[in-house]
């Protein structure tokens, strides 16, 4: 593992903490980027989250969707998960 990964847990913590203290010491851009929605959907949040996954998508080995068959265990689990438990943990009160 390199540097960044090593020490991933770190650099999460690290980047909260400054977070906290940008939105602290600068609440009205906070609020200037918690009004850019459309639908719903926050823009800023949404790209920076297209940021972190977009390198991921980069690495990903496609020949390998061919031989999810051989081990489905995680694929059934995946699909349990997402459509039998958190649709219901996710409803809103």
């Amino acid at each position: 593992m390199d540097f960044f990964e090593r020490y991933l847990s770190l650099w999460v913590t690290f980047c909260i903490v400054i977070g906290v203290g940008f939105g602290k010491a600068f609440p009205g851009v906070v609020d200037s980027l918690s009004k850019m929605e459309i639908s719903h959907v926050n823009l800023p949040i949404a790209v920076l989250i297209w940021l972190m996954i977009y390198p991921m998508m980069l690495k990903f080995d496609f020949s390998a969707i061919l031989k999810v068959g051989d081990r489905p265990k995680g694929l059934f689990i995946t699909l349990f998960v997402n459509w039998l438990v958190k649709p219901f943990s996710m409803t809103q009160h």
